[in-house]
């Protein structure tokens, strides 16, 4: 599906997270991503997520992605 048919902003990324230990991957668009990003490592800090180049495809939605794209 591409981005226009999803309704998502921007192309679809792979992001990766890692959260005490462990590498969690998603798929988002890149809007999305870049926002969860900067708030993500305003927190937990730089080197905690990145937007990988590697295909998305096979990764799961970022659960919260709708959120980073109503602001």
């Amino acid at each position: 599906m591409s981005p226009g048919e999803s309704g998502r902003a921007g192309v679809d990324v792979h992001l990766t997270v890692f959260l005490h230990g462990l590498r969690l991957d998603y798929r988002a668009c890149s809007v999305a991503a870049d926002l969860f990003l900067q708030e993500w490592t305003a927190h937990h800090g730089a080197h905690t997520a990145a937007v990988l180049a590697d295909e998305p495809d096979r990764f799961p939605r970022l659960p919260c992605e709708r959120l980073y794209l109503t602001r």
